[in-house]
């Protein structure tokens, strides 16, 4: 079955729908997380998302929200990789519903968001995942991004990857 969607940039009226989604998708897929503070990045989306060096995308179909990704300028919140004299991403908030999920979606999803990318004169793409998500680290490494390290934390072992463009 061919599944047909669109995506689009989010604007200020997608806010309270794609926040729902995205906060559902991310109690999903990270329990441990229930009851923890809502990261400032999503508090404050707006201001990291839609003023500045942010970009978020949302993929529709018939008018629902199935799919999302982000990118925010990298911080060096991991002192370990930095990008001296680069412009750096980071790639963020990847969320799939589940019925859609192997149907092309994430990757089209990313392939949008790395055009707009490179339109701003974006550098290197970086992101982290884990290995308990389901074939997440192999999905980006088909998306050309590779493995730069690997937390030694037992829970969550953190992956970093990068991607320059």
């Amino acid at each position: 079955m061919t599944r047909s969607f669109d995506i689009e940039i989010a604007q200020n009226t997608d806010i309270p729908e794609l926040l729902d989604f995205v906060c559902n998708a991310r109690q999903s897929m990270f329990p441990k997380l229930h009851g923890t503070a809502l990261p400032a990045d999503l508090r404050e989306f707006e201001q990291h998302y839609l003023q500045g060096a942010g970009c978020f995308l949302l993929a529709r179909q018939q008018g629902q929200i199935i799919g999302s990704i982000g990118y925010l300028h990298y911080d060096r919140r991991f002192a370990n990789f930095a990008y001296p004299g680069l412009k750096v991403v980071e790639v963020v908030r990847l969320f799939v519903a589940p019925e859609y999920r192997r149907a092309g979606l994430a990757s089209a999803l990313y392939l949008a968001l790395q055009g707009i990318a490179q339109q701003a004169g974006v550098e290197v793409m970086y992101l982290h995942t884990h290995p308990f998500l389901p074939g997440a680290v192999e999905f980006w490494q088909r998306q050309g991004f590779e493995v730069i390290g690997v937390d030694a934390d037992p829970v969550w072992q953190t992956t970093h990857m990068q991607s320059p463009l």
